[in-house]
């Protein structure tokens, strides 16, 4: 079989969504739309960020992982707002086996609203027929089970709970498994 074809974080688009690279300059909306916000990090390894100083620390490593073909962080921007609302991206990959993880946040203001399902639909497809891969994995807190139903909504499939897998915030926690298949989505 043929390796991966990695393509990078290339523009996306949806109905009420532009999935591009982050820039620097997104430090400021990303900071008010999400990254601040304890609701936010609540089930991710990563805390509520204390200022804005520091999600502008960040956005300098992120754009120079860009220039890496296997990089892909989208950044979610809002067509009618023009800004930054929330983050999709590949977390872990294995080249041998043609899958990797996702990974994904969204603005409280932002939630249940459709854009998530929107944003993961737009980036699965992306990876299925552009970059080759075979299957798609995400997981969730299993106390987070909204996060399992945008997956769901996408057509992935539950795989099981790993119980303990993540330790965060003095916390062992379980998480739920989700994936889909180059062959179980509509390309």
């Amino acid at each position: 079989m043929e390796p991966l074809t990695h393509k990078g974080t290339a523009q996306l688009e949806t109905k009420r969504l532009v999935l591009r690279r982050f820039t620097v300059d997104d430090a400021e909306a990303m900071y008010r739309n999400w990254a601040f916000d304890p609701r936010v990090s609540e089930y991710m390894t990563w805390e509520a960020h204390p200022n804005a100083e520091c999600t502008r620390a960040l956005l300098p490593d992120w754009v120079a992982q860009y220039e890496n073909a296997n990089y892909y962080h989208w950044c979610i921007e809002h067509k009618d707002i023009g800004e930054a609302v929330g983050s999709i991206g590949v977390v872990g990959i294995n080249e041998h086996s043609f899958n990797c993880e996702l990974g994904y946040s969204l603005g409280h203001a932002f939630w249940g609203k459709g854009y998530m399902p929107e944003a993961l639909l737009a980036v699965l497809r992306f990876l299925f027929a552009e970059c080759d891969f075979y299957r798609v994995h995400a997981r969730h807190d299993a106390r987070n089970p909204k996060s399992g139903r945008v997956m769901e909504k996408c057509g992935m499939q539950y795989e099981g709970t790993l119980r303990g897998v993540h330790y965060y915030k003095n916390h062992f926690a379980d998480c739920k498994q989700y994936a889909i298949l180059r062959n179980e989505i509509q390309l």
